[in-house]
């Protein structure tokens, strides 16, 4: 416990290649199970994790038991190799795309960002390769980070200081800057949203993290629909982006974006997947049971479906499913 702290110290102070491919040309990684054809969306749940903060060590745990169940496999480094090849990939950077727009209260948690660095680091990625990002130096440190640009430790950089593309890249509707982490620095990129309301979206999951890597995202706020799916579509986020690591260990249930403490449940779960619709189909139905908890309708009864969701599934977008029939939620 004595080292495994001093990892979590040293690297707080300062794309994975799998299997066989899916649609972008990625290697697909969790299409394996009693059902092959549907797509795979794993919650994994420890219903004692207790209070804020969570336990750095449940946490970890937490995300083994995730990571085994989604990949089938029975080691937990083992797993991490198979998700990250690192042969394949040496030498060059993966990304941790995290959220702390909310706060404090809201924001991706520190103790799970810091298992996956320890999981990658004891699966053979160099700390330098990897690269904790969000959009501001306030954000990462609503995620207890702090910026660092240490090549010999895990790096944590902010797109307002790193930079964004003078060039603007467009798909559909969408026309931005793209931050230099994500374009330049980062060959893959994991993507370690929080589960969260959305006065307009309806759900703020994969897709809408992604939006973080833009600069103005607030943009995506106002017009979700078609806007995120759009931009989930421009090369850099549809090709270096597979795999979601998501934080539901704390979700907001309603009023969100603006933090509301009262609403903040703990569902106590990481829902990980390679299939960023299906992902954000899981974690809508999990917010939704959140709602009916609180006595408050789903989404769609509030005149809020997050349409963008279906949008990304259709032919034109072709980002992944949102049809229950082809979606296997695994529950572990």
């Amino acid at each position: 416990m004595n080292d495994r702290r001093t990892f979590l110290k040293n690297a707080a102070a300062g794309a994975v290649l799998l299997g066989a491919q899916n649609r972008f040309g990625l290697p697909a990684l969790f299409a394996q199970g009693p059902d092959a054809s549907k797509t795979k969306v794993t919650v994994a749940r420890d219903a004692t994790l207790g209070a804020e903060p969570p336990s750095e060590s449940r946490v970890l745990a937490l995300l083994d038991k995730a990571i085994l169940a989604a990949t089938g496999r029975h080691n937990a480094v083992e797993a991490w190799r198979f998700i990250g090849y690192p042969h394949i990939y040496k030498n060059r950077v993966i990304g941790l795309k995290v959220n702390g727009a909310g706060g404090r209260a809201l924001a991706t948690h520190g103790a799970l960002v810091m298992a996956i660095c320890e999981r990658l680091q004891q699966a053979g990625v160099s700390p330098g390769n990897i690269v904790i990002w969000d959009r501001n130096a306030h954000d990462l440190e609503a995620c207890g980070l702090k910026i660092n640009t240490d090549h010999n430790r895990v790096r944590c950089l902010a797109s307002d200081t790193f930079g964004y593309e003078d060039h603007e890249d467009s798909w559909g509707t969408v026309r931005v800057r793209l931050s230099k982490i994500l374009t330049r620095e980062c060959a893959l990129n994991l993507n370690i949203p929080i589960l969260q309301d959305h006065s307009r979206a309806g759900v703020s999951f994969a897709m809408m993290n992604l939006c973080g890597g833009a600069e103005h995202a607030e943009q995506f706020d106002s017009k979700p629909n078609p806007a995120v799916a759009d931009f989930s579509c421009i090369p850099a986020l549809r090709e270096k982006t597979s795999i979601t690591i998501g934080d539901a260990l704390s979700s907001l249930y309603d009023g969100g974006p603006a933090v509301h403490h009262d609403r903040i449940s703990r569902p106590n779960a990481i829902i990980v997947g390679d299939d960023r619709v299906a992902t954000d189909y899981a974690a809508w139905h999990m917010l939704d049971r959140q709602r009916q908890s609180a006595g408050l309708p789903t989404l769609a009864a509030a005149g809020r479906t997050p349409k963008y969701i279906h949008t990304a599934a259709d032919t034109v977008h072709n980002l992944g499913t949102d049809d229950p029939k082809r979606i296997a939620i695994v529950e572990v």
